[in-house]
């Protein structure tokens, strides 16, 4: 019996601007994006998306051009994200902490055409004028739109509403990502429209995003954290809420009222929501999942985040390169300390610094390779290449730059970033394992641990601590009890009393500003 043929799509999977406008054509007056008191349905978020790709198009941006974004949160900065993807450009999200120096090279290194600017970034810019590159054509802002620059409305007025017809394939890029340069100089991290479509898709599933989702966003929408929360609400056809800055009553006010379904935060942002449940309490019922990245959580602070939030908490590990491992809540309890297993369509391995492959409960930097991970450094081949890792059987892996091992049921534990690593009388010291101890004193707020340098032993780990509140506490008693709990070759030279520890937007405490801070000290 012969089978009927079904018309079926001439296509390859649809890209994440194809399945937006999908969701747009059949999802239409379900709330797409909430912001303060506006509400954008679905049909409004496709039109205003498709509007601002027609008008960067009209103004001579090409598919494939960079369009760098400095705003602020907000509405705007939805329409300048999602609008640039749908033109088939690539977006630069910049980081709003970056100083003007920073700004003016990332600007210049990405090549970028165009720049959109929230009102209170347009300034800084103008003030830049004479180090903007010259291939900077195009200024948008949502304000006033002084001289040489485009208002966001007129940009899009009079603008067509369908998705543009501009060729886009999995291999084109649709963004350009900085790095924090809590290490370094930042780099360029290039994902791809395809990378970014199965990016979504895969981590929706490790993170239990639905059709309902209803996903709150605290953290600067250039952050790579929030990108992996917007792709997977949005693809999803989950609603996106999103505040201007992270406050922790807001927090549970937005949860309580809007019916919060998920979120991502950092550490130090779950922290503070715990504390505000602690001392006011507040109705977080709704949630049904949170991812916390960044940086590890401390094994107090993941059992407090159970205790007080039902659906637990799903920890994160990766970067902006690629994601690697997720802890599912379920397996949380007697794994505090771990950040889970793979990703589905990821692997990962521990190599010792000459290339070797560890086995279970051996120490070594953390590599990865699957179908999320970046293709490379934007015009860095030299920072692709030192990124790279090649097996025995050629097989290519992604080096983290992180210190892990795996055990014996494929749990991955992290131990310290490679480069916070301490050196020690050639003994190798992890900073957060000192961290972990001393952020269990009662009169300790936040901690790093930094290495510094010794006469003796090279360098010497120091601990630098922010008090709770107005609490009295004494650097040198907390010292002799933190050494009382600490290996021999872990004992604390110092303790260094501050009153905030700096942090870039994504909560990662900048231990390079921190060691440059305190570089002229030497102990015995």
């Amino acid at each position: 019996m012969d089978m009927p043929v079904l018309n079926r799509f001439d296509s390859t999977a649809p890209l994440l601007p194809e399945i937006l406008a999908l969701h747009g054509k059949w999802r239409g007056g379900k709330d797409a994006v909430v912001c303060d008191a506006t509400r954008w349905s679905w049909e409004h978020f496709c039109a205003a998306n498709h509007r601002f790709a027609h008008g960067l198009l009209s103004r001579g941006v090409c598919p494939g051009d960079r369009v760098a974004i400095l705003m602020s949160n907000g509405l705007p900065m939805v329409q300048a994200i999602f609008g640039t993807m749908a033109a088939g450009a690539c977006s630069v999200p910049i980081n709003l902490s970056v100083n003007d120096e920073a700004l003016a090279g990332m600007l210049a290194d990405a090549g970028a055409v165009a720049l959109i600017a929230t009102e209170d970034q347009a300034g800084r810019v103008r003030r830049l004028e004479g180090s903007l590159p010259d291939i900077l054509q195009l200024l948008v802002t949502d304000g006033e739109a002084a001289q040489g620059w485009v208002g966001l409305e007129a940009l899009c007025e009079d603008q067509s509403e369908a998705l543009p017809a501009v060729a886009i394939q999995p291999d084109s890029l649709l963004n350009i990502i900085y790095s924090s340069g809590t290490t370094g100089s930042p780099k360029g991290i290039l994902h791809t429209h395809g990378g970014r479509r199965d990016w979504a898709y895969d981590l929706a599933i490790a993170l239990r995003y639905h059709g309902a989702t209803r996903t709150l966003l605290t953290i600067g929408l250039y952050s790579n954290i929030s990108w992996v929360a917007m792709l997977c609400t949005l693809l999803a056809g989950g609603t996106l809420v999103i505040h201007h800055r992270f406050d922790a009553a807001e927090f549970v006010l937005t949860t309580e009222q809007e019916r919060i379904t998920h979120t991502a935060m950092v550490p130090i942002q779950f922290q503070r929501v715990v504390e505000r449940l602690k001392t006011a309490g507040g109705d977080i019922s709704s949630m049904q999942a949170m991812m916390s990245c960044g940086s590890p959580l401390h094994e107090s602070l993941k059992r407090d985040i159970f205790r007080y939030f039902p659906c637990g908490i799903i920890e994160l590990y990766g970067l902006t390169e690629g994601i690697i491992t997720t802890l599912d809540p379920e397996d949380a309890d007697g794994r505090w300390s771990s950040v889970g297993k793979p990703l589905i369509g990821t692997d990962i391995c521990i190599v010792d610094d000459s290339g070797q492959v560890l086995g279970p409960n051996q120490s070594g930097e953390i590599a990865s390779r699957g179908r999320i991970s970046m293709p490379g450094y934007w015009g860095r081949k030299d920072a692709t290449v030192e990124a790279e890792f090649i097996d025995e059987n050629g097989v290519q892996w992604l080096r983290s730059g992180d210190i892990g091992y795996v055990d014996e049921d494929g749990f991955l534990f992290i131990v310290d970033r490679k480069k916070d690593m301490i050196l020690s009388g050639g003994q190798n010291i992890y900073p957060q394992d000192i961290e972990a101890i001393l952020v269990d004193h009662e009169l300790v707020d936040d901690v790093a641990v930094i290495g510094l340098r010794s006469a003796r032993w090279g360098e010497t780990p120091v601990a630098l601590v922010v008090p709770v509140g107005s609490a009295e506490l004494d650097a040198e008693s907390l010292r002799k009890w933190a050494n009382a709990r600490l290996g021999k070759q872990q004992r604390l030279a110092d303790v260094i009393l501050r009153e905030n520890l700096p942090r870039n937007p994504n909560g990662k405490i900048l231990k390079l500003e921190l060691r440059k801070a305190y570089e002229n000290r030497e102990y015995g």
